[in-house]
């Protein structure tokens, strides 16, 4: 069965970088979506970015220009850069596969400390 194994999460300072895996295996096709959502205490899961098999990539306004997203085909993994990090980026962050259902990971914390 299709599986996400999240890493990369942890407690950084305000301004500093991160980086999140996402390593998707179970899969018996090549073309899907992965992406990623964040959930802060308190609020709603949102959406933070998205990139196709073909590399198009869609970002939420406010990540736009701080992260990046990426993937590596051949290892079914899926990146997120994020720079210039902020407080109002803490959340628990979750790995996204979109084939004809949507797969979860089980989520990663990234703390900004102020």
């Amino acid at each position: 069965q299709v599986q996400l194994v999240e890493s990369g999460g942890g407690l950084v300072q305000a301004g500093g970088s991160l980086r999140l895996s996402c390593a998707a295996s179970g899969l018996t096709t090549n073309i899907y979506a992965m992406g990623w959502y964040r959930q802060a205490a308190g609020k709603q899961r949102e959406l933070v970015a998205t990139i196709t098999s073909g590399g198009n990539t869609n970002y939420a306004g406010s990540m736009k220009g701080r992260f990046t997203i990426s993937r590596d085909n051949a290892k079914n993994t899926v990146y997120l850069q994020m720079n210039n990090l902020k407080p109002e980026d803490t959340a628990v962050y979750y790995c996204l596969l979109r084939i004809y259902r949507d797969y979860w990971g089980q989520g990663t914390q990234v703390t900004v400390s102020s």
